[in-house]
């Protein structure tokens, strides 16, 4: 089993920067893939990035590129997701995820387990 906890969410004004973390305890946590997937008020949960479990690949879904950087400290146990230039469309609950898979992809059913998710607000 892996436990999954985020924070570092909140409110913060359009142009603003967040990070999120999500720490792991339970098995080795360098084993897995993470992910961040998010979900907004009304729609379905999306995938934001995923980082391999080395910390060598990154993925990012297009709406974020070179906006928020994904990143890990395996020492930490802890994923992060680094969010600037922030805007309202990146309100809403961010997810991280634990893939088996050495490099997963923007597939949910490649997850194996999930935090409970933090809130982001993001005012205009």
């Amino acid at each position: 089993q892996v436990q999954l906890v985020e924070s570092g969410g909140g409110l913060v004004q359009a142009g603003g920067s967040l990070r999120l973390s999500c720490t792991a305890s339970g098995r080795t946590f360098s084993s897995y893939a993470m992910g961040w997937f998010r979900q907004a008020p009304g729609k379905e949960r999306e995938f934001v990035a995923v980082i391999s479990w080395s910390g060598g690949l990154t993925y990012y879904a297009d709406s974020v590129k070179g906006r928020f950087t994904i990143s890990r400290d395996n020492a930490k146990n802890t994923e992060y997701l680094q969010m600037n230039s922030l805007k309202p469309e990146d309100t809403a609950v961010y997810y991280c995820a634990a893939s088996p898979l050495p490099a997963a992809g923007p597939r949910e059913y490649q997850y194996q387990y999930w935090g409970q998710g933090t809130q982001v607000t993001v005012s205009s």
